[in-house]
């Protein structure tokens, strides 16, 4: 049985001591839900003082991005195992915004990716059309290469430490978000990739979550479908009340 996610992603918000007061509030609202996997993803600069305050709950820590090389002559960037280092069990990869403003590709979240299962994270991988693209009828297309370039060279049983998140990128903080059948669709669509690349018990395994203005009022929907394992949540994750009632979306 897959184990729903719920995960926060904080993009360029909170500083350490709005992140330590968030998670402070978040705490009590969550501390008596099992059954879900809870995840929340600050800045760089806020990873300790979160990691501070979750020790010891049922909320894990994730990084919003990484590098793919251990150490180097990087300048600005982070590498896995630093992020192992300051508590992380997680991090999210190739975010449609990573790819929008940073130049990522296909190539370079692989190579995260990888890097990233090296260092025993599991990786939060990202994927999803833009509006010009859907209007197109290429949805089924772009997220094919996104999720061949993405895994390649991963093997089954690497793929147990990735979850995919599907992002449509038209609905991320646009108020827009995919309808329940809608984003069935597409996941049961990622689901059968799976399946053809590796096997049908790896594909029955693997999480999905879907992202884009997901919030308490949709969420109950979205996860009564039968691929749809979680959501990555952005906007509704910075604000403890209904960050938690997204979590507790089955009570």
């Amino acid at each position: 049985m897959r184990i729903p996610v719920i995960a926060g992603n904080w993009k360029l918000f909170k500083n350490q001591a709005d992140a330590a007061a968030l998670v402070a509030g978040l705490i009590p609202l969550v501390k008596d839900t099992v059954g879900v996997e809870i995840v929340v993803s600050p800045v760089f600069t806020s990873l300790s003082a979160v990691r501070e305050k979750i020790c010891g709950t049922n909320i894990k820590l994730s990084a919003q991005n990484c590098y793919w090389e251990e150490e180097g002559a990087f300048t600005g960037e982070i590498a896995p195992g630093m992020l192992v280092d300051a508590g992380c069990s997680h991090v999210i990869i190739g975010h449609s915004e990573r790819r929008q403003y940073f130049g990522e590709t296909n190539e370079t979240v692989n190579k995260k990716i990888k890097a990233a299962l090296k260092a025993g994270l599991v990786a939060i991988f990202c994927i999803g059309e833009t509006l010009e693209q859907r209007e197109a009828d290429k949805t089924f297309d772009v997220l094919r290469d996104q999720v061949n370039g993405g895994l390649a060279g991963i093997t089954a049983a690497d793929l147990a430490k990735v979850i995919i998140a599907y992002e449509p990128v038209w609905a991320i903080g646009t108020g827009k978000t995919a309808s329940d059948d809608q984003a069935q669709e597409v996941h049961a669509f990622i689901r059968g990739l799976i399946a053809g690349e590796y096997d049908q018990a790896t594909a029955a395994a693997i999480r999905i979550l879907y992202g884009g203005s997901v919030k308490p009022e949709n969420v109950k929907g979205l996860m009564s479908r039968p691929d749809i394992d979680g959501a990555l949540v952005g906007g509704a994750s910075l604000k403890a009340d209904s960050f938690a009632g997204i979590v507790n979306f089955g009570k």
